[in-house]
């Protein structure tokens, strides 16, 4: 927290604030990364991103990408707002372009969609963000992609960036791999992958978690947008053309109705967030692009690519119920009794014997009746897809179907179960293996990879 801010209040009163304002940023030559924020002229907040860079950074390479660096400052900035979330925004180190101030409307109300579901707000925020021109252009993918040639792919410690990163491998690019932070499955794909490593670190303000056990509202923000400004920050000072996310097509598919939205977990992993974010990155001369390699495919293709990389298997961890009961636990890998657990064990059944996934998680948890109940949710049977980032229905019907069919699997407890409740009661089209696998034409990934994407993602 800022030297000159005052002290947290013993209790927090999130209606009490009328402003949340942007303050100011900057980039040191270390690569330090300074973003200021402020509740009102009550509390302030400095939050801290080291970024990895090739050397001291000149005011040339600064000004360079100040507008990476202002985009990033608007983007983390949700991660304060969200503890009171006022009305009013101050933008006080200038106004982001229309495509951007478009990006931000949509963050800080879609994107805190999950959020406001669980706080039992009326609604999601509406925060205006003035914007210089107005309205955007519709989405049109960059038109030329003959310059790609050095790729930044992040890397979160969990199949899909696996998959991502051997794609471009395959493609004979230059790559590296990029993270914030380097928790254990980080640090054992980035060991199995044996690629470059661009290593961030990003510390919150320390004052809130002080505040969140005072009052302040707290819950889940669009934390994929703010990672992919971190990487396009860090992709620009490196020199890549390029960040390749691993956002799957299955993320644009969003929980339940409310208040006049989809609530979506992956909000900002989906393609209408990414085609936004990769609009505002356009506003800003010589910027790397952004897509998802991964956007033509359902998880299940994905479980399905992942299943032959077997140097991945022990490496990857999707489970983030561990790591919230302690961090320290997150090299434990699988905490067995949660919905992305549960997903991911489901979506690798077809593709792995009984025995080769008890080796990876430990216990066989469609042998587990007491899973039953979980297991049908995702499925959608009896409420509505669990706040986890997990496939869609259809994925995990049609992942029930195979096993259903399959010998290895057929006589599990659960399956069985699925089988005789759920899948009897479906007609012969839904959760149609074929379809849920095939890949989709809507992306907008570059040409000189589709070739390696169904290569690798392809039956």
């Amino acid at each position: 927290m800022a030297a000159d801010a005052k002290q947290p209040p013993a209790l927090f009163d999130p209606h009490a604030f009328s402003t949340f304002r942007f303050l100011s940023r900057d980039l040191e030559d270390s690569g330090r990364v300074s973003l200021r924020y402020a509740l009102d002229d009550e509390l302030h907040f400095t939050e801290a991103i080291d970024l990895p860079v090739p050397g001291p950074l000149g005011e040339a390479e600064r000004e360079r990408v100040d507008g990476l660096l202002a985009l990033l400052h608007w983007v983390a900035g949700v991660s304060y707002y969200k503890l009171a979330v006022p009305a009013g925004v101050s933008l006080e180190s200038g106004e982001p372009a229309p495509a951007q101030a478009a990006l931000l409307e949509a963050l800080y109300s879609e994107g805190l969609g999950e959020f406001a579901y669980t706080n039992g707000l009326a609604g999601p925020p509406r925060p205006r963000f003035a914007s210089r021109n107005g309205l955007t252009a519709p989405h049109t993918p960059p038109a030329s992609t003959a310059d790609l040639q050095r790729v930044l792919v992040p890397v979160g410690g969990g199949k899909d960036s696996a998959v991502a990163l051997e794609i471009v491998r395959r493609a004979g690019m230059e790559m590296a791999l990029f993270s914030v932070g380097d928790a254990p499955p980080i640090a054992r794909t980035v060991a199995a992958a044996g690629a470059p490593w661009l290593l961030a670190r990003r510390t919150l303000d320390p004052s809130i978690g002080e505040l969140n056990r005072a009052g302040a509202l707290n819950g889940h923000v669009p934390i994929t947008a703010i990672v992919s400004c971190i990487a396009l920050l860090a992709a620009a000072l490196n020199g890549f053309d390029a960040v390749a996310m691993a956002n799957e097509r299955s993320a644009s598919s969003g929980n339940l109705s409310w208040a006049g939205i989809e609530v979506n977990h992956q909000f900002s992993k989906g393609l209408a967030a990414e085609r936004a974010l990769a609009r505002a990155v356009a506003e800003i001369p010589d910027s790397p692009r952004l897509f998802s390699v991964l956007r033509p495919a359902s998880e299940l293709a994905i479980a399905r690519a992942f299943a032959g990389m077997e140097r991945y298997h022990q490496a990857f961890t999707s489970c983030n119920a561990i790591f919230r009961i302690d961090p320290a636990l997150r090299a434990a890998s699988w905490c067995c009794d949660c919905p992305k657990c549960r997903f991911v064990f489901l979506a690798l059944a077809p593709f792995c014997s009984p025995e080769h996934l008890r080796e990876i998680f430990g216990a066989d948890l469609l042998e587990d009746e007491a899973q039953l109940e979980g297991f049908a949710l995702l499925t959608a049977t009896g409420g509505h897809k669990p706040f986890e980032c997990v496939g869609e229905e259809q994925e995990s019907i049609a992942a029930l179907r195979l096993l259903a069919s399959d010998p290895r699997w057929r006589d599990h407890a659960v399956v069985r179960r699925l089988a005789d409740e759920v899948l009897s009661g479906l007609p012969p089209g839904e959760g149609d293996p074929e379809a849920v696998l095939a890949l989709s034409d809507e992306h907008d990934v570059p040409a000189e990879l589709m070739g390696y994407v169904h290569a690798v993602l392809g039956a």
